[in-house]
């Protein structure tokens, strides 16, 4: 005799959630860009002294300001991911 594993019943909140937690993931990495792109026209990397590297230093700029923009984004940003994710989910409901 084979014993099945029971299979719990989702309820219709369960996939709501399961399904938008894509949507917010994007919403969080939009908003990251954005962020990422402002500290650039900010000068946020840009080192002018005896010390600066070479044009590497220029390349791997982009690395530390996305790395930058990522974690202010985990730490509630500056409120562009929830009105991006609540666009994307008016425009899904239409």
């Amino acid at each position: 005799m084979t014993d099945f594993l029971p299979i719990p019943a989702t309820t219709s909140t369960q996939t709501r959630q399961t399904g938008t937690k894509p949507v917010m993931t994007a919403a969080k990495q939009l908003e990251a860009g954005f962020l990422a792109e402002m500290l650039k026209s900010a000068g946020f990397g840009e080192q002018e002294n005896g010390f600066s590297g070479s044009t590497g230093e220029d390349q791997f700029a982009s690395f530390h300001r996305q790395a930058i923009a990522d974690r202010m984004v985990e730490n509630g940003g500056i409120g562009l991911a929830e009105m991006f994710y609540k666009s994307l989910m008016e425009k899904a409901n239409d």
